[in-house]
């Protein structure tokens, strides 16, 4: 499995509490973009929006709202491509309904942590997390600081 995009900034915001595995619904330039590494996943989240005329009101759609697909060729992409437009999610019902009761009961968030290849599909890691106060990112810095003095050995207690 090859990992295209990573949200690093997502580990340090948010403690990550379970990861769901989800498709995405793109266009084929997008794809070509994407395994180019022409994407990013930084600052965006996943959204789960429910219609509530349509029968089918309790599960919802999740959607990738935020990400940045740049075009693969700019001189071929369509002229009304939105490199930033919401991207459907495809998860089943039962995981969407999982989804929706996990974050608005504790209030958590639906974060991208990345977006990989599985058997030739693109594929978008979601995880559930909760956002770490300003002292847990102190925390986190403060042991990432004293692991990289051990492996240099000027570790000193």
């Amino acid at each position: 499995m090859a990992d295209y995009v990573t949200n690093s900034k997502a580990y340090f915001d948010y403690e990550i509490l379970e990861t769901i595995e989800a498709g995405l619904v793109l266009e084929g330039h997008e794809v070509k973009s994407i395994k180019t590494g022409k994407a990013s996943i930084k600052g965006s989240y996943v959204k789960i929006l429910h219609d509530p005329a349509s029968a089918k009101a309790s599960a919802g759609e999740a959607y990738l709202i935020g990400a940045t697909i740049s075009p693969y060729q700019p001189a071929n992409t369509p002229k009304d491509y939105d490199p930033q437009r919401s991207r459907k999610l495809l998860l089943s019902k039962k995981e969407i309904s999982t989804l929706i009761g996990t974050s608005q009961a504790h209030g958590l968030t639906l974060v991208p942590l990345k977006i990989y290849d599985k058997k030739g599909r693109l594929k978008l890691l979601v995880g559930i997390a909760r956002g770490k106060k300003k002292y847990d990112k102190r925390e986190t810095i403060k042991r990432k600081d004293i692991q990289r003095a051990k492996e240099r050995g000027t570790f000193e207690e």
